[in-house]
């Protein structure tokens, strides 16, 4: 939970790194609360004829899903435009390894390694 409310936290910040833990916990934390959305839609579609928790809460955690992949992108050294790489089928799930990989040692043209930023 710390990592998602670091990433709200941090929404407009496109600059910098992020570590591996921070990027996948968020995006654990989005699918958890889009499950229990879609549920409370569903009901509520059943009562009301509408539910639209679900696409508020996407439009909301848009952005800092956007900059925290970017930031994950520099952590392994590229650029945020690999990004759009998620927009092209199939050649877009590249864009899951590059995420996946673990951080550049040291220090890169983004800025310092963050598993060695004592915060």
């Amino acid at each position: 939970m710390h990592w998602y409310l670091e990433v709200l936290r941090k929404y407009t910040l496109f600059t910098g790194r992020s570590r591996r833990s921070e990027y996948w916990y968020f995006v654990l934390f989005n699918l958890i609360v889009a499950v229990v959305l879609a549920i409370v839609d569903s009901a509520l579609r059943k009562i009301v004829g509408f539910g639209m928790f679900g696409m508020l809460y996407s439009l909301a955690v848009l952005v800092p899903g956007i900059a925290v992949s970017i930031r994950r992108l520099h952590d392994t050294d590229r650029s945020g435009w690999w990004l759009l790489l998620a927009l092209v089928p199939l050649v877009g799930l590249v864009l899951i390894v590059f995420l996946a990989e673990d951080s550049n040692a040291g220090t890169n043209r983004y800025g310092q390694n963050p598993k060695l930023v004592i915060a």
